[in-house]
C-alpha cells in the first residue's frame, strides 16, 4: 500500500511540479543539487531543455512519438530507412495476431522501454502479452521522470518487422549524440538481449572514445577487436538531416547486414540523470550544447 501512495504522490508531483520531482530524482542519482541556474553540465542542460522547451514544443512531442515520427523521417526525405509498419492501433483488441508474421515486434508509442520481442508467433502466450500491452496503455510514461516530451503524445500500439541480424542476439544499437544539427559521436549498445547490455563510445571515424563506465573496463585487445560496420558512415548523413531542427537528439539506428534501419530520436537520454558516462565527459557534452 505504502509503495502504491508513494507511486501516486510522484506522479503528482510530475503533473504539478515537475521541477521539484526532477531535483530529487537529480539528488538521488548523483547524490548532488541539479543546477538550472545556469545550467553547465549535460545531465544538468538536458533537464534543464526537458523542463523548459519541451512541454509545449510540437516538433519535439511528434518526434518522440514512435509512430508520429514516421512522418518526420518521410518528410525529411528518409522514408527508405524505416523499418516495416505492420500496424497501428490504440487498443490491444485490434491487434491483428492472426495476419502478423512468425517474427514481429510490438511497441507502445509513448516512451522507453514499451518494447515486446517474438520469434516464435506459435509459441507466444497472447494473453500474457495482451495484459503487458493493456498495462503500458495505462501507464503515462512521461510522469516516471517527468519528461514533458512525452505528455501530449496519443498512445498507440505498434507492430513491426523484426530485424534480423548475422548472429542470435539481435542487431546492436547505434547512438548517434547530435548537436545543433551536428553529428558528433556514437554511442554502441551490444548485448541488450543478455539484460545487462554495455554501451561504448566512438567517434565519426569509428574511433573509441573512452567516455563511460563499461569503457574503463574494456582492455586494450578488446578495444582493437571493435570493427566499424559496413553502413557505419551513412549513420551521420542521416543523422545530420533528422537533428536538424534541434539543439540536441540522439538518432538512434540499427544496422543489420550493411542496411540503416531507423530506431528512434531520443531527446532526454537516460533521463538527464545519466550516471554511466563519466565526469569528464558529462562537461565535455555539457560544452558542446549551447543553450539560448
Amino acid at each position: 500500500m505504502r509503495r502504491h501512495i508513494n507511486k501516486f504522490i510522484m506522479n503528482q508531483l510530475a503533473t504539478f511540479a515537475p521541477t521539484f520531482k526532477t531535483k530529487l530524482i537529480y539528488k538521488k542519482a548523483f547524490g548532488k543539487t541539479l543546477n538550472l541556474k545556469p545550467p553547465s553540465t549535460w545531465n544538468e542542460k538536458i533537464n534543464y531543455l526537458k523542463l523548459n522547451n519541451y512541454s509545449n514544443n510540437a516538433l519535439v512531442t511528434q518526434c518522440a512519438d514512435k509512430y508520429a515520427v514516421r512522418e518526420y523521417l518521410k518528410a525529411q526525405g528518409c522514408e527508405e530507412i524505416l523499418n516495416e509498419l505492420y500496424f497501428a492501433c490504440d487498443s490491444v483488441h485490434e491487434i491483428p495476431w492472426e495476419s502478423l508474421p512468425d517474427k514481429f515486434v510490438i511497441k507502445g508509442n509513448h516512451g522507453s522501454g514499451y518494447n515486446l520481442i517474438c520469434q516464435d508467433k506459435s509459441s507466444l502466450d497472447r494473453v500474457q502479452t495482451s495484459k503487458t500491452i493493456e498495462n503500458w496503455m495505462r501507464e503515462d510514461y512521461w510522469k516516471v521522470y517527468a519528461e514533458l516530451n512525452y505528455k501530449n503524445i496519443d498512445k498507440k500500439i505498434i507492430g513491426e518487422k523484426f530485424i534480423e541480424s548475422s548472429n542470435c542476439a539481435g542487431p546492436d544499437d547505434y547512438k548517434i549524440y547530435c548537436f545543433h544539427g551536428v553529428p558528433y559521436c556514437t554511442l554502441l549498445c551490444v548485448g541488450r538481449e543478455t539484460g545487462m547490455p554495455k554501451y561504448y563510445f566512438f567517434d565519426k571515424d569509428f574511433k573509441f572514445l573512452c567516455y563511460s563506465q563499461d569503457c574503463l573496463a574494456l582492455s586494450q585487445e578488446e578495444i582493437d577487436a571493435f570493427v566499424k560496420p559496413e553502413g557505419y558512415d551513412e549513420l551521420f548523413e542521416y543523422a545530420r538531416k533528422l537533428s536538424a531542427p534541434f539543439e540536441f537528439v540522439r538518432v538512434d539506428f540499427y544496422i543489420t547486414h550493411g542496411k540503416v534501419i531507423f530506431g528512434e530520436l531520443t531527446f532526454t537520454p537516460s533521463a538527464g540523470i545519466d550516471t554511466d558516462i563519466l565526469e569528464p565527459t558529462d562537461i565535455l557534452l555539457g560544452k558542446m550544447l549551447k543553450l539560448k
